[in-house]
């Protein structure tokens, strides 16, 4: 396979949560030093707005899967389906 091919396939794969959040992180700390100039303050946020949409992203097809691992299991071991909680719900602390 030559290295485009593979480069494009590697383009067509969901980026790694962990790798993503780390970027993320790294790019936060940077804008919070205060020493980009203003080009470089927009690349950066465009990029992280980037970054947290495809964690978020990651986040919900992480969710669906263990609500429906849940579900499966339930059938057959008597689990009940909790669903997650969201930013939207109340929660008592």
């Amino acid at each position: 396979m030559s290295k485009k091919a593979k480069a494009e396939t590697a383009d067509k794969q969901p980026p790694d949560f962990e790798k993503s959040l780390a970027e993320l992180e790294k790019i936060v700390s940077r804008m919070e030093g205060g020493e980009l100039s203003l080009d470089e303050s927009l690349q950066q946020f465009e990029r992280g707005v980037a970054l947290a949409r495809a964690c978020q992203q990651a986040l919900q097809t992480a969710e669906q899967k263990v609500e429906m691992l849940l579900k499966k299991s339930s059938t057959k071991e008597g689990f009940e389906v909790v669903p997650f909680a969201t930013d939207d719900d109340d929660i008592d602390e």
